[in-house]
């Protein structure tokens, strides 16, 4: 197999398990409350990627990478997985999963917006453009399509799914300024943010389950959302001559996902979804023609 080859079947491979997450999402919190799926999703994930740093042998360089920027460890932890999973998953938990979808795909915009105050750069005529776009499409999907009476179907609920597209916007870029293993990073900011879940657990929810086969839905999550996926996305990127051709595999995620909404819970797509979904696609094309060749966007485009 060629380099791009390999590259080729880890994207695929990820952009298959991406489009699971969604309606993994709300199969897993029809048994557990979004603070509970959030620790044992993410106690999953960690136990996952120790076992990979063990197997490679590089538990001294995580302990090491640690002790060196603990301050801003906590920060990343406290942003992904801590905010970004609260926030994501009371938006699935209150929003039918084809709205909590599309409504995720805006964290682009909100990373050229951050990316103005944070890394001084300018916004140009092209950004603002698909800026409005994208948001746009999120107007569409929020009200179902009835722009003219601007009826919100759950405020709180949008307002949720757009705070954790900042969270994840932020999150990545801080994370760019760490030039440490990336496999590391995601292993220290999940330690970094367990006390907090587990803080959050202890305050507004319970450890126990109503049964410990609701579990199943956790472990999905921790094993594909936040471990095994992001691993395959990282040797997609890895092996790629041409990391353009295999970050645009990841648009196929949204449509698929769709798919396995429809198929598995049985949610009819309204037509006010896919126009706002393609706005918001829209929006993020126009974005990557500005940003063509930029490592941060081209790091990890995904949905959830």
């Amino acid at each position: 197999m060629t380099q791009m080859t390999k590259a080729y079947s880890y994207a695929l491979v990820t952009v298959l398990m991406w489009s699971t997450i969604a309606t993994a999402f709300k199969l897993a919190l029809g048994h557990l409350d979004p603070y509970q799926l959030l620790f044992y999703a993410s106690l999953t994930s960690l136990l996952f990627t120790l076992g990979l740093l063990i197997k490679k042998q590089q538990l001294g360089q995580l302990v090491r990478a640690m002790y060196d920027s603990w301050p801003a460890w906590l920060l990343l932890g406290a942003l992904n997985p801590f905010l970004y999973h609260i926030f994501l998953f009371n938006a699935y938990d209150r929003l039918p999963a084809q709205q909590a979808l599309a409504l995720n795909y805006t964290w682009p915009m909100a990373m050229t917006l951050l990316a103005i105050p944070i890394l001084k750069q300018k916004i140009r005529k092209l950004d603002i453009a698909a800026i409005l776009t994208a948001y746009f499409g999120v107007l569409i999907i929020a009200t179902r399509g009835e722009l003219a009476e601007l009826q919100f179907d759950d405020v709180p609920g949008v307002a949720m799914a757009l705070a954790s597209t900042l969270c994840w916007a932020l999150y990545w870029l801080i994370n760019t300024r760490h030039s440490h293993d990336p496999l590391i990073s995601l292993t220290a900011t999940f330690i970094a943010g367990l006390p907090m879940m587990t803080l959050v657990v202890a305050m507004e929810s319970s450890f126990i389950p109503a049964h410990w086969h609701d579990l199943a839905g956790a472990v999905y999550v921790g094993l594909i959302e936040m471990g095994l996926a992001y691993v395959c996305w990282i040797l997609a990127l890895k092996h790629a001559t041409n990391t353009a051709a295999i970050s645009n595999l990841s648009y196929l995620s949204p449509l698929l996902s769709l798919f396995v909404i429809w198929l598995v819970l049985d949610e009819p797509i309204i037509t006010a979804t896919w126009a706002g979904l393609g706005f918001i696609l829209g929006g993020i094309f126009l974005q990557k023609i500005r940003f063509k060749g930029n490592t941060a966007n081209q790091h990890r485009e995904r949905s959830q």
